[in-house]
Order: structure tokens, then C-alpha cells, then sequence
């Protein structure tokens, strides 16, 4: 036997003692996870040891993998698309006739509706007095939920007095309390006010107390060690980590009270978009009806636009 051969069958000999021990090192693994979970009387699931898969591929497209950030091109592309392809669905449905134009219009009808409102003036308006409910009752509703969201999220003693009643609460619907506020309120705008603040109120109250118990308690600890009293840290500590998170529940529930407005504008309204949409039902004017939505939708696009870029300015670690 030359001295090669040998020197291969002595490698072969380590690979398979080494495979041996790498099998019994992790037989042992097992079993001793396998005691600790008896230890502690849990039952861990009988679960399949994962295959061995290759690497990911370094020129995979940043499209379709996870977290990771896509070419500004790419994203007004597919910002573009969004808008697109729904709009083109919509002409081919309307091209092939599978749905009546009473109940489908075109978009040429619902454009033709559009301009015909902004002549007669109406639209702004009712855009102006539907605006101005949301504005006050969303507004009086982060006034009320924000400071009272950063008490039950920072102090525990306020988590136990006002998180079970306003979980209570939240599962009320807004419009359930319409007869109670007009009785209480009578049929002007402080009843609609009323409903938006109820309908948004407890909602954002709960996501802000979840954004600031976001707020790491290593901080706190930094800081009070480093000479900082409470209401310091709460000032400069807290608020401050937890202000984005507290942009993006307002975000979200002011999709919400425009959501509300419609309802809200079913008591007495003279003048609004709900009231618009409403009176272009009871005549079947599917096009007014459409092109009312549209000008919420691209208001409250508009809307969300702008609490973006004050989160990205206010909070710009938080990406």
C-alpha cells in the first residue's frame, strides 16, 4: 500500500470518528434538554431537527426578501401600481358589461360627477363642514387619550385604575350612544362632535399606553442612575422614545373617525359629506356616491401622508 493511500484511509478514519462524535455530542444535547423540560414539567414539542439548506443567494432581488430596503424607483413604481391596477380592473368590468353602470359607474361618470359638484360649490362646502367635525372631535379625543395613555403606560397604578374600563368601553359602539346624545346633547354639532370623540377616544388611548410601556426600562434605570428625577425622566425619557409610536396609533384612528363622520352626520346634518353620500343613496346616484369616496379617500391619504413625515422628522431612530 503506498503512502498515499494510507494517508487517505487515516483521513477517512478522523472524518467518520469526528462525525461519530459530533452525533453523540448532540444525542447528549438532547437528552439533557429532554430532562431539563421533565425538570421543569413542561412538554416540549417532538420537533424534526431543520434540514440543511443553502446559503441565500447573494444577487437575490431585494423585492422578495425580508426587511430589506428596495430601490426609490422600485417604490413608486409599486406605489403607482397600487393605484393603477384596482383602476384598471375597474374599466375592464365596466368594459365587458358584467356590471350594471346604476351600480358600477364609469369613471368618466363618476369624473363627470365630481366636476359638477365643484361647480355648484357644494363639495367644498361639505368637505369644509365634514373636515371641521373631524378636526374638533378626533382633536378633543388625542388630548383626552394622550396624557391619560402615558399615565397608564408609565405608571403601573394607573394601568390597573382606567385599563379595565376603557377595555370595557372600547367594545361599545359609537353609534349605539346616537339616541342618548341627542337626548343629552340635542341634534346640533355637539352631538356629532360627541360620536367621533367616542368612536376614537378609547382606542387610541389604549395604543398610546402600549407605545409607551414600549419604552425600555434600561433607560429608566440609566437615567435615574446617571441623577435624573421622575419627572425628568418622563420628560426627556419617555415621551420622547414613545412620541412615534404615539404618531402611528393617531395614524390609525384618524382613519377611524372618518370612518365615524358618516354616522355622526345621520343626526340632523345640513352640510357634510355623510349627509352628501346619504341623500345620493336615497336617489341611486352610484356616481355622486363614488366620487364622494374618492375625495374622503384622497383627504385622508393626504392626512396620513402628513403624520408620516412628522414621525419621520420627530423620530428619525425609529425607523
Amino acid at each position: 500500500m503506498s503512502t498515499t493511500d494510507a494517508a487517505k484511509q487515516a483521513s477517512q478514519r478522523t472524518d467518520a470518528a469526528d462525525e461519530a462524535e459530533a452525533r453523540r455530542l448532540d444525542d447528549e444535547q438532547r437528552l439533557a434538554e429532554a430532562q431539563e423540560d421533565r425538570r421543569r414539567g413542561g412538554a416540549r414539542p417532538d420537533w424534526s431537527p431543520l434540514p440543511r439548506r443553502a446559503g441565500l443567494k447573494p444577487n437575490a432581488s431585494p423585492l422578495f426578501s425580508l426587511r430589506t430596503p428596495i430601490p426609490a424607483r422600485w417604490r413608486w413604481t409599486l406605489a403607482v401600481a397600487s393605484f393603477a391596477i384596482p383602476l384598471l380592473i375597474w374599466v375592464t368590468l365596466n368594459a365587458l358589461g358584467t356590471i350594471k353602470p346604476t351600480f358600477l359607474p364609469t369613471p368618466v361618470a363618476v369624473f363627470d360627477a365630481l366636476l359638477k359638484m365643484i361647480e355648484s360649490g357644494e363639495l367644498f362646502s361639505d368637505l369644509w363642514a365634514t373636515t371641521q367635525r373631524v378636526l374638533l372631535g378626533f382633536g378633543l379625543a388625542v388630548a383626552v387619550s394622550v396624557p391619560l395613555g402615558i399615565v397608564m403606560g408609565t405608571f403601573n397604578a394607573g394601568l390597573a385604575l382606567f385599563e379595565p374600563v376603557i377595555a370595557m368601553l372600547r367594545y361599545l359602539p359609537a353609534s349605539a350612544f346616537i339616541p342618548l346624545l341627542m337626548i343629552w346633547l340635542g341634534l346640533g354639532e355637539p352631538s356629532k362632535v360627541a360620536v367621533l370623540f367616542l368612536g376614537t377616544v378609547f382606542f387610541n388611548t389604549l395604543m398610546t399606553a402600549d407605545a409607551v410601556r414600549g419604552v425600555p426600562r434600561s433607560l429608566i434605570d440609566v437615567s435615574y442612575t446617571l441623577g435624573a428625577r421622575r419627572g425628568e425622566v418622563l420628560r426627556k425619557v419617555i415621551v420622547p422614545h414613545a412620541l412615534p409610536g404615539m404618531i402611528d396609533a393617531t395614524r390609525v384612528n384618524a382613519a377611524a373617525a372618518w370612518n365615524f363622520v358618516v354616522v355622526a352626520e345621520m343626526i340632523n346634518a345640513t352640510a357634510g359629506l355623510g349627509l352628501r353620500i346619504m341623500r345620493a343613496q336615497r336617489f341611486t346616484q352610484t356616481d355622486r356616491i363614488f366620487a364622494l369616496l374618492i375625495v374622503i379617500g384622497l383627504l385622508g391619504l393626504v392626512i396620513d401622508i402628513a403624520l408620516r413625515l412628522l414621525r419621520a422628522r420627530v423620530g428619525k431612530w425609529a425607523a
